[in-house]
This record gives C-alpha cells, sequence and structure tokens, in this order.
C-alpha cells in the first residue's frame, strides 16, 4: 500500500469494494486523489515526438524535461571545481553515517571481545606453524 493510499484511507474517503473485500487504488478517484501513472510507455519513439504540446501533460513533461536539463548543466559547472566537489562528498558521507544503524554499548563490547579472542587464537596458530617449519628446516637441513 503506497503513501498516497494511506493517506485517502486516514482521511476517510469513500473507497470502492470489489467481489472480493479489497479495495484497488485505482477504484478509487475522487478530486483530492488522482490515477496513478500505469507505467507504459508511448507508442511513439522518443525521437520522434513532436515539440508542440497537445495536451497538459505533454506541457508539464516538456517544463520537467527543460528543469532537468538546466539543471544538469548547472550542477556539471558545479562539480568541475575539485573543492565543491570534495564538499559535496563529506556532505553525502555525512548524510550516509546518520543513516547507520549503530551498535549499542554492549554489543560493541561484545564483538571487540570476541575480535580480539580470535587475533590471539589466529596469532598463535601461525606462530605455532612458523616454529614447527623453522624446527623441520633446521632437522633436515641441519
Amino acid at each position: 500500500m503506497s503513501k498516497r493510499d494511506r493517506a485517502a484511507r486516514a482521511k476517510g474517503t469513500p473507497e470502492a469494494e470489489t467481489t472480493d473485500g479489497v479495495t484497488d487504488a485505482a477504484d478509487v478517484l475522487t478530486d483530492e486523489t488522482t490515477a496513478r501513472p500505469t507505467g507504459k510507455r508511448s507508442s511513439t519513439p522518443r525521437g520522434k515526438r513532436s515539440t508542440a504540446p497537445d495536451s497538459e501533460a505533454e506541457t508539464a513533461s516538456s517544463v520537467a524535461l527543460k528543469e532537468r536539463s538546466s539543471r544538469s548543466s548547472t550542477a556539471t559547472d558545479q562539480s568541475r571545481n575539485p573543492f565543491i566537489r570534495l564538499w559535496i562528498f563529506l556532505k553525502q558521507v555525512v548524510g550516509e553515517l546518520k543513516k547507520v544503524i549503530w551498535p549499542s554499548r554492549s554489543e560493541m563490547v561484545r564483538y571487540t571481545i570476541i575480535v580480539l579472542i580470535f587475533v590471539i587464537v589466529m596469532t598463535a596458530f601461525i606462530s605455532g606453524i612458523d616454529l614447527g617449519f623453522a624446527k623441520a628446516v633446521l632437522w633436515l637441513f641441519g
């Protein structure tokens, strides 16, 4: 269920019931809600479309394309400065780190102890193998 459907349900908009008792979002169209796009593409190829808008939807899409092209040109102008690119990168890093679910203190202590025990065991194992090979080489070559 999308956020729009939940909001419509919370507002108490009248919903049409289907035969199995499940409400279909496409059945509910009021003044506040609009139909969602179906995802189907038009039959005309992108390059063959006319530039003259025939309807309000095409006007809106052409405005969106103009906004997107103007935004992309300003983004490339800003991205040429390495200091701005570094600043944007660092802002994105901080934003991503805010999304991280950090472990609690007890989990951190537990994980640290497990890692330390593993490191000690592996160090002892590799030291034992090294000592064994050293003794074998001395015994073999004298």
